[in-house]
């Protein structure tokens, strides 16, 4: 199961339309929104709920009650003004996680100052990238290294918590290998396997794609 459960994609450019049709491909329950007519009834036929709407409108923004979604994508990088007006209006509407796309630095930062939990700049099939991740239950990353393997950082299980990895035996139960611990802003390669895993640690793991969704079971 996800972290999250609910997901809006405000915005249905390149990077926005991936997102959508990779959380709905995974199960996800999607709304999708643009304020072109000819995107959104393109978009229908792979994304159920698409709505023609203008999210810079706080009414609209209450009809299509996004207050009650977990996590909202904001993918208007090509016009700061509505992306940040978005954002206000989903911060104020009490949304759980807004995800914002920008151009620039400056937009970046100022995405952040009106609510953004998380600011993304554009990159090669990102769009697909954080989809997976979204969907990837206590992530904090996920970098696909091929098409079969890939690297995700992912925090430390309460019960893993007084726990070694020789005890865990990660690879043999879940096929992962721990390349990396991270402790805040320091990262080690240098892994002790006798060392207790403590809650504010982060695991860098290599594994198999399909062999990750064990870690949700």
């Amino acid at each position: 199961m996800s972290l999250y459960r609910t997901y809006a994609v405000l915005g249905l450019g390149r990077y926005g339309m991936a997102v959508a049709k990779e959380l709905v491909r995974s199960g996800a329950e999607v709304l999708a929104v643009d304020m072109d007519e000819v995107t959104v009834n393109s978009a229908a036929a792979e994304i159920p709920y698409c709505k023609c709407a203008n999210v810079t409108d706080p009414e609209v923004i209450k009809q299509l009650n996004v207050g009650s979604i977990d996590v909202v994508l904001i993918a208007m990088a090509n016009n700061m003004e509505a992306s940040v007006m978005a954002t206000m209006l989903c911060k104020e509407a009490g949304v759980k996680r807004i995800i914002a796309k920008c151009s620039n630095e400056m937009h970046r930062k100022i995405l952040r100052k009106v609510g953004a939990d998380k600011v993304v700049l554009p990159e090669t099939e990102a769009g697909v990238r954080l989809a997976k991740n979204l969907l990837s239950s206590g992530f904090v990353d996920l970098i696909e290294l091929d098409d079969n393997v890939s690297m995700v950082e992912l925090p430390v299980a309460p019960e893993w918590v007084g726990k070694n990895l020789l005890e865990l035996n990660l690879r043999k139960k879940y096929s992962i290998n721990v390349v990396a611990i991270r402790e805040g802003e320091s990262v080690s390669v240098n892994i002790d396997p006798e060392k207790p895993l403590t809650a504010i640690m982060k695991l860098i793991v290599i594994a198999y794609t399909s062999k990750l969704k064990k870690l949700n079971d």
